[in-house]
């Protein structure tokens, strides 16, 4: 059997090598080999229209049981893009995998993205510039990532692929609980938070937030989520930080500081104009922690700053 799973990773190193190789030489300097080794890779892609230009990063990890098995790890970054788009264009990419399962698909995701920004682009609702978006620029102004976690640690467990299928019509999202909204120099910020014991439902939870205009019409909604895999006794845990630079792997730091599991964080900003600089990741990390105290994720507010703070699990918490 270990015979067998060596053949076939080294068939899946192979493609992967045979893949990056074809990717190269298509895409010339957009592609960017980030960590050999680690297989961490990046492409920007634009929509080549002149006068009305936009851009995107797509950020991938090539996990060893890709292609045959598993779905690469990505991350779009794009300062425009938010909220249903966001959604929308990450469906669609999650389409293309499950149409195409087993075999190469990087190629095919370039182009959808690039799709999306020609659409995007001809669309009434374009804009020309992120600063026309009411987008922050404070990750140009700050000092202070020397204590972000290095990406690779947020890797998500690509075993469980097949849980990122749609879900049954028939399935309820989980019960969302908001939080209190606080402000500082006009911008807000209001937590969100679900118990979500599989990637579908955290799909169901974005959904469902984003039926809420006025939360659909927040500048960011930053989440964060894990997941415990009893059988496996590992964790499934992703981020996304929205167009707020580096929020999203701060927050998700937090939950594996704090060791919670099943549950998923979700916290909105609305942007009032001025910039807040570093005050900002405080500011999301305090509504993330209030929350989880709140609703009995976390023994208490004193407990939650300490690195060694342990989950506390009631009964109402488990899903039925």
């Amino acid at each position: 059997m270990d015979d067998i799973i060596n053949l076939e990773n080294e068939g899946d190193l192979l493609a992967q090598i045979e893949e990056v190789e074809a990717l190269s030489s298509i895409y010339g300097d957009e592609w960017c080999v980030i960590d050999e080794a680690s297989r961490i890779f990046c492409i920007k892609i634009s929509n080549d229209l002149e006068g009305s230009k936009l851009t995107a990063c797509l950020q991938i990890i090539l996990p060893p049981d890709y292609p045959s098995a598993a779905p690469p790890i990505y991350q779009i970054n794009a300062a425009w893009l938010r909220g249903l788009e966001r959604t929308k264009l990450a469906n669609s990419l999650e389409d293309l995998y499950v149409e195409h399962v087993g075999e190469s698909i990087l190629y095919l995701w370039v182009e959808k993205i690039r799709e999306f920004l020609v659409e995007k682009s001809q669309s009434s609702e374009t804009v020309d510039q992120p600063e026309n978006v009411n987008m922050t620029t404070e990750e140009e102004e700050d000092d202070d990532d020397e204590d972000m976690p290095d990406f690779r640690s947020l890797k998500l467990n690509t075993e469980n692929a097949h849980l990122f299928m749609d879900p049954a019509k028939d399935e309820e999202a989980p019960p969302i609980k908001h939080g209190n909204t606080f402000t500082d120099r006009r911008s807000t910020f209001q937590p969100h938070l679900a118990p979500v014991v599989t990637p579908k439902q955290v799909k169901m939870v974005l959904e469902k937030l984003y039926e809420n205009k006025k939360l659909a019409s927040a500048t960011h909604n930053i989440y964060a989520y894990r997941i415990y895999c009893e059988d496996k006794n590992s964790f499934l845990q992703d981020c996304e930080d929205d167009g707020e630079t580096a929020a999203g792997g701060r927050l998700l730091h937090l939950l594996q500081i704090l060791d919670v599991r099943n549950v998923m964080v979700v916290v909105s900003r609305w942007y009032g104009g001025i910039l807040l600089g570093p005050d900002r990741f405080k500011h999301i990390n305090n509504c993330a922690r209030n929350i989880l105290v709140e609703e009995g994720y976390t023994a208490s507010t004193d407990e939650a700053t300490k690195s060694g703070a342990k989950i506390k699990r009631p009964k109402s918490k488990k899903m039925k």
